[in-house]
């Protein structure tokens, strides 16, 4: 039987992991979500998720992945045989998430080369869904393939298998610079951002509360869904890379680490972010709750106007603030690759070296259906129903699971025996009741609002089609349950 693949340094599995969780979402979805809910007055929320749900449900995954050293849907036979398919629906989500996450890097490989002489001109919103998108009238009419973006989608797919080619090794000998290089662009960014005119009146949306907006319950759950998808969680990636550690590795101080980086890089972009918004409003004479519209155009459309509008070296910026988003979206696109690519290697014994090259395939093959004129929509509509149904019910069994079958004390007093940092029965609280709660009523809330209203302006066929893409994920958990694995042959 072939040994286990280990991590040789402790940093290689924590920066790997924080690879898995600061990604896109950080630079993007958070600023736009702490946009959304009122600068400020998000914050608070965001903080109290992270500590009462964050923490703990990370702890979670690296103990589960450290003690049965197996990825998602082993870990889960191995607490409960019948409950594998927790485990497969979990790596399934991650499957839909890597075919369209592929093609947003794809977006990003083209928008780098258009950095370099501004391409996008007076009109960024134009050039983005116009001229390069060539957006079609609806995802009803998908029309042709965007042969540009599909050059990025392949970019992005012979990156990934190089990284994950040889395991751990490949991966810790990039890993440090795909993580550094963005905090070192970070940096550049906060910097040039806080000397824009302009940039002040960001800062004070971003920072100053309107504690009225606490009194409902967006901001909270918004919060809760914020932490729950940066940090990668329900998506079986750091479950897959906590059993790579060797034994008796910490999992209290490693997931302290992992989550308060990946929120500190995250409230650190949003000085970038604010900033430049600041700077935008006030070269349009409009108010910073009125220069962006939606999380893509953030990085596709406002940037690169306030991009434009800088006084000097603007294709400068262009450039590493497109680098950046690159070296962010790598290590999130192995992280979603390497556990569904395990999971296969883990039940039926495969060899990486056979494994990868079918899911790199059928990775660019799946994506092609994104490159569309109409794949924009089906980006959105299959990335909704994946993490606000499937990821969330993913994340509310693993609490309940380990909260009371696996029992959440003795997982409790495992991380304990290993952790230098010892955690109290808070931990119980957050894992039994506070987690599946706020998650719980998470899933019941939307569920209720997509029923009743549909999902966006789209047709009400395309909100059926996202109910059956989560069923079908359902079913094929369930059916890779029932094939038996090679120990059980």
């Amino acid at each position: 039987m072939e040994e286990r693949e280990r991590w040789k340094r402790r940093s290689d599995f924590i920066f790997a992991s924080i690879g898995a969780a600061i990604g896109l979402g950080n630079v993007w979805r958070f600023p736009y979500v702490t946009y959304q809910y009122g600068g400020g007055a998000f914050l608070i929320p965001y903080f109290v998720a992270l500590i009462t749900a964050g923490i703990p449900l990370v702890m979670l995954e690296l103990g589960v992945g450290r003690i049965f050293q197996a990825g998602a849907p082993q870990a889960f036979a191995r607490i409960r045989k019948k409950l594998e398919w927790i485990g497969w629906l979990a790596l399934l989500a991650v499957m839909i998430i890597f075919l369209y996450y592929s093609v947003i890097m794809g977006w990003v490989w083209n928008y780098l080369y258009y950095s370099l002489k501004l391409s996008w001109g007076a009109d960024p919103k134009a050039f983005f869904y116009n001229n390069f998108l060539k957006l079609s009238s609806g995802p009803g009419t998908l029309g042709a393939i965007n042969w540009a973006i599909v050059i990025g989608l392949a970019l992005s797919w012979l990156w990934s298998y190089n990284y994950l080619r040889r395991g751990t090794k490949s991966i810790s000998k990039e890993i440090y610079w795909t993580v550094t290089i963005p905090w070192m662009i970070l940096v550049i960014m906060v910097i040039r951002g806080l000397t824009l005119p302009g940039a002040v009146k960001g800062l004070n949306y971003y920072l100053t509360p309107n504690f009225k907006a606490l009194l409902n319950t967006g901001p909270w759950l918004a919060a809760y869904g914020q932490v729950f998808f940066s940090l990668s969680l329900a998506m079986g990636s750091l479950i897959i890379y906590s059993s790579y550690l060797p034994k008796e590795s910490d999992i209290a101080n490693n997931a302290f680490i992992i989550s308060l980086a990946d929120a500190g890089t995250a409230f650190f972009a949003g000085f970038a972010v604010f900033s430049t918004l600041g700077y935008l409003a006030q070269t349009m004479g409009l108010e910073v709750p009125n220069v962006i519209s939606s999380g893509f155009g953030l990085a596709f459309i406002t940037y690169p106007t306030a991009i434009s509008k800088m006084p000097f070296a603007a294709p400068f910026f262009g450039v590493i603030f497109f680098v950046l988003l690159l070296t962010l979206s790598i290590d999130s696109q192995i992280s979603q690759v390497e556990p569904f690519a395990a999971g296969f290697m883990d039940k039926w014994k495969f060899a990486r070296k056979k494994v990868l090259p079918v899911v790199v395939l059928f990775g660019f093959l799946g994506g092609l259906f994104f490159t569309t004129q109409g794949g924009y929509y089906w980006i959105d509509i299959f990335d909704y129903f994946t993490c606000s149904f499937v990821l969330t019910f993913v994340g509310l069994m693993e609490a309940v699971i380990v909260g009371y079958v696996f029992k959440a004390s003795r997982m409790r007093e495992y991380i304990n025996e290993v952790s230098e940092i010892k955690i109290g029965k808070w931990w119980d609280i957050c894992v039994k009741f506070i987690t599946p709660i706020i998650l719980g009523f998470s899933f019941i809330w939307e569920l209720k609002k997509v029923v009743t209203k549909g999902y966006g302006d789209y047709p009400r066929w395309t909100t059926n089609v996202g109910f059956a893409l989560v069923l079908l994920l359902l079913v094929l958990s369930i059916v890779l349950m029932s094939i038996k694995g090679k120990e059980e042959q």
